[in-house]
């Protein structure tokens, strides 16, 4: 069964949703900095959790594709906000597998920390905590302190990147890759060797942080930043398969 819909808030934007209601774990897709639930590898993991009878939760951050909302009032903490409002409303029992997109691989750290009883597991798709930290020179810090806004040329769109100091803040103070990060659920994390946005060495950083035993770390040696080639999209599958227990997830 696929249902959509908007989750309404008294005092907060409000949030375009779709979901599958299938067996097992709920999961759970968080997009990446200025994406949504439209993009390929979101829809390719609703289309295979509907066909397969998995339970699959996608929604779009405020400000970001069918959400109310202005993406330059947002912050890194609001929209940690917006994925646990909506678990809360849409998924609010049961065991939880976060699948975390580029900056939604930093969101999704954040979500399981907040309500790390319920998270089964986690897969990341060039995560990218803590990128206010490696991911802006010292000249780009500048221009954000000076003018409390940075525009960058966009390689995926028509639209310059924004970067709002007010964001740039909020990732600084959600830092967590200096230490150990307190989860312990199994993770899988996909990194492409070729991307120019999030070098792979963040998901060997990552993984040596997480606090889980039980952690994996995929390189594609010629992928991009978005791993959505047809190739890339097949591993995802197989690995969030081997999370809901559609396959042997050999652990």
């Amino acid at each position: 069964m696929i249902e959509s819909g908007t989750l309404t808030r008294p005092d907060r934007p409000a949030l375009a949703w779709r979901q599958t209601k299938g067996e097992g774990p709920t999961i759970v897709f968080l997009p990446g900095y200025a994406s949504d639930m439209a993009g390929s590898k979101a829809q390719a993991l609703f289309e295979w959790a509907a066909a397969n009878g998995v339970n699959c939760l996608l929604f779009d951050y405020a400000g970001c594709g069918a959400s109310d909302g202005a993406f330059a009032e947002e912050t890194l903490e609001t929209w940690r906000d917006d994925a646990l409002a909506v678990i809360a409303a849409r998924a609010p029992v049961g065991p939880l597998i976060l699948i975390g997109s580029s900056m939604g691989g930093w969101l999704m750290l954040l979500v399981a920390l907040a309500i790390h009883k319920r998270i089964a597991g986690m897969v990341g798709i060039a995560a990218a905590p803590d990128f206010t930290d490696w991911g802006y020179t010292p000249e780009q810090k500048a221009v954000l302190a000076r003018d409390g806004r940075l525009y960058e040329d966009n390689p995926y769109g028509p639209e310059p990147t924004l970067t709002t100091l007010a964001l740039w803040q909020s990732g600084e103070r959600n830092r967590l890759l200096d230490g150990e990060i307190a989860l312990t659920c199994p993770v899988h994390l996909l990194h492409g060797m070729a991307d120019p946005d999030v070098p792979h060495f963040i998901s060997l950083r990552l993984a040596e942080a997480l606090h889980s035993a039980a952690v994996r770390v995929t390189l594609v040696k010629d992928g991009d930043h978005r791993l959505s080639r047809p190739e890339d999209i097949d591993l995802l599958l197989r690995t969030v398969a081997a999370f809901a227990g559609r396959n042997d997830p050999s652990w």
